[in-house]
């Protein structure tokens, strides 16, 4: 579960972090050797499934729910952070406001506002972030999505844009884009070993059978999925790559799952933390919740 922060509220690591993980190249490349074990990509996944618990403990997770607290931008005015939540509405990544040039970017304090997260099988998804007394809606069902921002004023249902749509698929999903991946018809290539964070991971290829293709980072040592590549972002007229640095990883229920999500956007210094507070597994989520309001 990539968790691949919230549907734009995604959706969206800070500067040594983020330079660690992005401005190296692969050791192999650059001539250093290697002290990851030499494995085949079919080894590696196995290795990664069986250090996020096992796939029969996942199937047996048929739902789930994350709360705590992620970024949404600087507070420096209600407006502007009125806009930072809107935009972070997404799976797992969160974008800078695009009029902001990545390199005049003040230094000021991150907004952290409560988020709930809920993912029920097979790809339902709702996110709820609490902005100025007010609780703003995204939901997906795999297909579709709706939105309800009240803290904008906009007190009708919206659907998602095209572009919300398509960094929606597979956003929170409960598996993420690697558990089962062989079952979904993914395609999985070891590219090579580089550092994250300073330790060295298999960067892995995963080509879906639609032909997307995702990156994925597994530590050569944990075997955990420590970075994700996110959905691709426009911003100041460029599509911008979007990587997820995953820690803190938690047993659940006989499951492994990351209680700290730190997005970082190509070209930007700053980042944006989600932190899982609390996770609970199976609770009961009726499918009204996923529902669009009555009259919508």
């Amino acid at each position: 579960m990539s968790t691949n922060q919230l549907p734009q509220l995604s959706s969206r690591l800070r500067g040594l972090l983020y330079a660690a993980g992005c401005a190296a190249g692969l050791l192999a490349g650059a001539g250093v050797a290697s002290a990851a074990p030499k494995l085949t990509a079919d080894q590696i996944v196995a290795k990664y499934v069986a250090a996020r618990g096992g796939l029969p403990a996942w199937h047996a997770v048929q739902t789930m729910q994350w709360s705590g607290k992620m970024d949404v931008g600087t507070g420096d005015s209600t407006s502007k952070s009125a806009q930072f939540a809107e935009e972070a509405m997404a799976p797992k990544t969160r974008r800078q406001i695009a009029s902001r040039a990545p390199d005049k970017v003040e230094t000021l304090k991150q907004v952290q506002l409560p988020f709930v997260v809920d993912m029920k099988r097979p790809t339902l998804s709702r996110v709820e972030i609490v902005f100025a007394g007010k609780t703003a809606v995204q939901v997906y069902d795999g297909k579709n999505g709706w939105k309800l921002r009240p803290y904008l004023n906009r007190n009708d249902v919206e659907p998602f844009t095209d572009d919300e749509l398509k960094a929606s698929v597979g956003g929170w999903e409960i598996d993420g884009p690697l558990l089962g991946a062989a079952a979904k018809g993914t395609k999985v290539e070891l590219e090579g070993v580089e550092p994250v964070e300073g330790k060295e991971a298999y960067r892995l290829k995963l080509t879906s059978s639609t032909g997307s293709v995702q990156h994925v980072w597994i530590d050569a040592q944990s075997f955990l999925d420590v970075k994700v590549e996110g959905a691709p972002r426009r911003m100041d007229g460029k599509m911008r790559t979007v990587w997820i640095y995953q820690r803190d990883f938690r047993a659940e229920h006989g499951v492994m799952v990351p209680h700290l999500l730190e997005t970082a956007v190509d070209g930007y210094r700053d980042t944006h933390k989600m932190v899982i507070e609390k996770v609970a597994v199976n609770p009961a989520l009726n499918d009204t919740l996923f529902a669009k309001p009555t009259g919508a």
